[in-house]
Formats: structure tokens, sequence, C-alpha cells
């Protein structure tokens, strides 16, 4: 039975909202399947604005892996701002597809891909939306199963009472899976209900379930067990990982946003994995191991994205992109193949010490350079070994002064505030780092006209890594020293005018601390905020610290708990984690020993290149780290002498 598009109510609220382009669909990339013709239907939603949502990697992957099935059709929702979320109650119009317009509800899944933690309360406004119940409990077979995925489904345990299932890790072939699932259960005549689909969907060892899981508690407020509650479903639920990229060459075909985005590139993932070992890092923690794609097929990618797309800008996206096996001959390759046209290459993610001159220039060989970010993370050499960031500041003034030799004149430094052991010396060490950059920069490029930006973002432990046992910081502690920071940049006022300086205060990462460690009672913080109008937590203007500290008060101490118990609080090494059930790969006693080395400033080598430390994960996976080089060349695909993209 088709399902009709909302788009005729809708289209007479959008002259009445900002950017109403956002909400109308039609992008090049994006596919409309009739819905008669299809079994399995899938609405995917970045839990965010288009503009951040559109670009999102992990959205268009699953996106164009789902509607290369015949008998499958995939479409996409968003979050949509204050301003029209009023208008769709007042009127009746529900949380809908960009892509067809047809109602979220209608739809056997609703998947949410969720980077961040702050994008819970965007969860909740869409199931109100939508007329989804927004609790699993209360849903029936009317109603599409709500899946997570991304980073943080690594600990779903806060969103427990509002999902239906998550999925840890690599989505690319779990959603052929579910799919397959789903479409064996409808074909069979839906047997058992909702409750059938869910258990079958458990019994893959690697679709977490939370309803068939019971938390028990100690008198002190701590984790006793989680266990299964019943007999069929597993002890531990493992991530899944995708091994062969090359099996995977996707986005084939990018969206084209309309309206404006925060990436407008083609963006093509050169490999997943890292084993830098960065003990705050839990993207690099939980997608190990290393899986490289190959010179040959990145190269086909980005031929066949820039025909299709007329991007401008390809992004060669990893969490450290210059640590691929063949990133000289890909950046070269890929510069003479595009040498004379508008084409301009980009490392979103540069390790300081991995940038050398000949990227440099290869970087720069069309005349455009893009940004440069770096990462520092910590301003001294003690919270850098503590945070195992082997990075020297030689290394770092060699690379800036390696970037401003070639034509840059604007880097961005990244640090964080707030770290484990971290003191007021270590902070005011960024101020003096930044300095030198200034000197060395103004040096190497012979001229003053050279800006630094010093970035600061708030230190947040997160599940599967080594500070996982970790306090956080008082908001009111990472603030002050950030104060000390800015009278230490200004202290030499002409260096200090050629830095730029942003920071975000303590008070969202504390939150988002909270959201990341979480267990189920932390549910009931997330819908008293959103009950109260939080939405869109992830936008500085939109963030209300005051809001969330009330709900905590409200809510948490019928459960003998509160705000500082789930921040704050470091944990000790025998208490159960609200993720133990959780398998990420990594040796939960590795990492507990990996946090005792942090105390100590020992530093822990990258095993890509050492013998391997034992973290757990190749072993529980049957794998090996690939590390490359595969010995192929990115040529002979044909030099394009004049590319001609459509605007």
């Amino acid at each position: 039975m088709s399902v009709a598009s909302v788009f005729p109510q809708l289209e007479q609220l959008l002259p009445r909202v900002s950017k109403p382009i956002q909400y109308v669909g039609g992008e090049l990339g994006a596919v409309v399947k009739d819905w008669d013709a299809t079994t399995v239907r899938w609405a995917l939603m970045y839990p965010d604005a288009y503009e951040v949502g559109l670009p999102n990697q992990g959205v268009q992957i699953l996106y164009e892996v789902l509607n290369e099935q015949e008998d499958v059709l995939a479409e996409r929702t968003y979050a949509v701002w204050p301003d029209l979320e009023a208008l769709m109650k007042e009127n009746g119009v529900p949380q809908f597809t960009v892509d067809a317009h047809r109602p979220v509800k209608a739809f056997d899944v609703l998947g949410l891909s969720f980077a961040t933690e702050l994008g819970y309360t965007n969860m909740l406004s869409a199931l109100d939306l939508a007329q989804i119940p927004l609790t699993s409990a209360d849903r029936d077979e009317t109603h599409p199963i709500v899946l997570a995925g991304g980073h943080a489904s690594f600990n779903p345990e806060p969103i427990a009472d509002f999902i239906d299932a998550a999925v840890l890790g690599d989505g690319e072939e779990a959603v052929l899976e579910i799919t397959g699932i789903i479409r064996e259960w409808k074909a069979e005549g839906c047997p058992g209900g909702r409750d059938e689909l869910l258990l079958r969907l458990a019994r893959t060892e690697s679709i977490y379930v939370p309803r068939f899981y019971d938390v028990d508690y100690l008198a002190d407020g701590r984790i006793q067990r989680v266990v299964p509650n019943r007999p069929d479903v597993p002890f531990r639920v493992a991530k899944r990982t995708t091994m062969d990229l090359d099996a995977w060459p996707y986005p084939k075909k990018p969206l084209v946003p309309l309206a404006e985005t925060v990436h407008e590139r083609y963006a093509v993932e050169i490999f997943r994995g890292c084993t830098r070992g960065c003990r705050f890092c839990q993207a690099g923690m939980i997608t190990r191991p290393v899986r490289e794609r190959s010179i040959t097929t990145v190269g086909q990618m980005i031929k066949e994205g820039l025909e299709y797309s007329g991007f401008s800008e390809v992004g060669l996206l990893s969490l450290s992109s210059a640590d691929h096996s063949e990133i000289g001959d890909m950046c070269s390759g890929l510069a003479e193949q595009y040498e004379g046209t508008n084409v301009s290459l980009s490392l979103p993610s540069t390790r300081v010490d991995a940038f050398n001159i000949d990227l440099a220039q290869e970087l720069s060989k069309n005349g455009r350079r893009t940004g440069l970010t770096f990462a520092p993370e910590g301003g001294s050499e003690r919270i850098r070994k503590v945070i195992n960031k082997m990075v020297t500041e030689d290394d770092l003034l060699r690379t800036v002064v390696t970037a401003y030799s070639n034509g840059w004149r604007q880097v961005k430094l990244y640090f964080m505030c707030g770290l484990p052991t971290e003191t007021d010396e270590d902070v005011l060490q960024i101020g003096r780092m930044a300095h030198e950059v200034i000197k060395a920069g103004r040096i190497a490029a012979g001229t003053k006209d050279i800006r630094c930006t010093v970035s600061i973002g708030g230190f947040v432990p997160k599940p599967h890594t080594p500070f996982q046992w970790a306090a956080m910081e008082r908001p009111e502690v990472i603030d002050a020293r950030l104060q000390l920071l800015k009278q230490e940049i200004n202290s030499d006022r002409s260096l200090g005018r050629a830095i730029g300086y942003r920071y975000h205060d303590g008070e969202p990462s504390l939150i988002e601390g909270l959201l990341s460690r979480g267990d189920r009672r932390v549910g009931a913080v997330i819908r008293r905020v959103w009950e109260k109008g939080g939405r869109f937590d992830g936008w500085s203007e939109h963030f209300s610290y005051a809001r969330w500290v009330e709900a905590c008060a409200e809510t948490l101490p019928q459960f003998g708990v509160d705000l500082d118990w789930f921040t704050t609080r470091e944990r000790e090494q025998a208490e159960v984690l609200p993720w133990d059930h959780l398998d990420s790969g990594l040796d939960k006693d590795w990492l507990w020993q990996d946090w005792q080395d942090s105390l100590t400033e020992y530093e822990q080598p990258d095993c890509r290149w050492t013998p391997c430390f034992d973290c757990g994960v190749c072993p529980s996976m049957d794998t090996e780290i690939q590390i490359g080089p595969t010995g192929k060349k990115l040529l002979p695909l044909t030099p394009v002498n004049s590319l001609r993209v459509p605007v």
C-alpha cells in the first residue's frame, strides 16, 4: 500500500521558516523509489541539521548500499529547526524524509547515526514528530525499529529505553544482514510480532537489543551486573568490522547539497582504524584494526566521484590520513592527474610528525591551499606523554616551518583542556608553543603576514579507551585555565595579534561526559531535558547547561546518584562499567594497564610498526593489521588535462 507524500502540507509552512531549501530534497545523488516495489524500507537519520547531516560519510554510504538492493528503499531525514518543529506540531505534519517526503513512521527501520551523544535530544524530537512512542516498550508492529549506530552506540545505555537495537562498529555489511532478517520475517507473515523480530536480530550476536538485558545495581549506585533476561541471547555483543574496504567503494554517487553545508567536497576514506594509541581517542580504539583502501581503488573512486558530482575539492579522510602506507604516491599521483584543473586535495586529519615537504608540495601543486590542521592535543611534553601523543615541540615547529615555507599563511592547532593529571602549567605551555610557531613561521615565510589559530576542546572520557576510568575536571577549573591561557597568548602583543584563540568552555564537555559514560538511569535526564525544550545541544547557541543541571537534580536523586557521580568521579578497576557487555575487541585488562601507564607518563609505541602489545583486537577478530604497501601505483588512470565540471 503506497504511502503519500506530506510535501503538500509541508510546502505551505516553508515560507515561514529559516533556510527552507534544506527541507525540499531533490539533490544530485538523491534516490526516490516506488514504495510498493520494495520490501524493506529504511529511514536514515543523522540527528542534526541538514547542513551538518548531509555531508556525513556514514549515512551517505549506507544510503547507497541499501538503495543498490532492488527490493530495498532508503531515504534520509534530518533534525528540523525549532521554528519548523513548532509549525509541524501546530499543523499536524509528521517527521518526514527529504527524498520523497514520506512520514518516517511508515518505514520498517529508523536508523540513527550518532557521532556525538549531544544529538540524543534531537532523536526524541524526531520520534515525537514522527508519532512514534518515545520508549521502546510502548511500540508495536505498526512502528519502525529504532536502530542506533555510530561511535556513540558503543555505549547506548543512556538511550536504552528509547531505541530498539544498536549496531556496534561498521555498518556496510550490518545493514544488509538486518535487511535480510526483516525481509525473511515479513515473508513469513511477521510471526511472533515485534518481539520475535528483535529476538532474531539479537541472535546474530552483533546487534544489541537492550530490552533483552537486565541491569542490577549495588547499594552505592554502581552496577552489579548486566545479564540477558532470556536464554537465547548472547552475554556479550560484538562489534562489526568490514575488513576489505576495496570491496565497498562508497560513496560512488555522493550527494551534492542544495543548501550550504559544513563540508562541500568529495570525501574518500583512505583507511579505517588507527594504532597510534592516543589514550583519549575513542575513534582510534574502537575502529581497530587498521584497514587500508588500495591506492588504485582510491584513484578510481575519486575519478568517478568527481565526474558525477562536480566537486572541486577532494578530502582524503581517515583518523590520520598521512599515515597511509602509500600516502606519498597517492598524493603525487592525484596531483599529477589533476594538474591544471580546479581540483584541490586536502588531508583533513594530519599528524604533526607525518607531514613533510613532499606532502606539502603535492597538496599545493594546483595553487590552491586548503587549510592545515594539526593536533598536538597537549601543550607540554609531559602531558603529551600522559595521553600517548608522541609528538615533540621540535616536531611541531619543523612541520609548521614546512607549511609556511611552502606558501601556507595560516595553520590551525588543536589542543585539549582538562586532561588527566593536567596542571595550569601544562595549559600555559600551549600559549608559549603558539608564540614559537609564529616566530618560526615568520622566519620561514620571510614575512609577518602569517597566522596561527589555537583551538581548545574540553576533554571527555570515552568508553573503550584507557581513560574510561578517569575523573573529569570541573567546568570552573577548565574555564579558569582557559582564561590564564588567553592572558599568556596576549602577554606578547606582537605575537599574540597573529594568534587566533577559539575554545569551548567546560560546561558542554561535562554534559557530554555524563552522556558518554552514563547508564540507563541517565535516560531520565535526557527525557527531562527534552521536555524542558532541549534541542540541538551540540550548538552553543541552543545548549543550556542550567537545563541539564536542573534535570539531573530532578531525576538522579531517586537512584541515589548525581551529576558528579557520573562525571568527576574516578572509577576503580573492579567496577562494572555500563558498556562491559558490549565488545569492541579491546581487552579490558589491557586498557586498565594502559591507564596505569599513562599515570607514569609511559609512552606506548604504535603497534603498526612494532611487535604486538596484545590489545586484544586482532586475536578476537582473527585478523592482522593491514599495513601495505601494495606496490600498485595510482596511474595509469588517464590524466585529466582540463576537467570541466558542472556548476
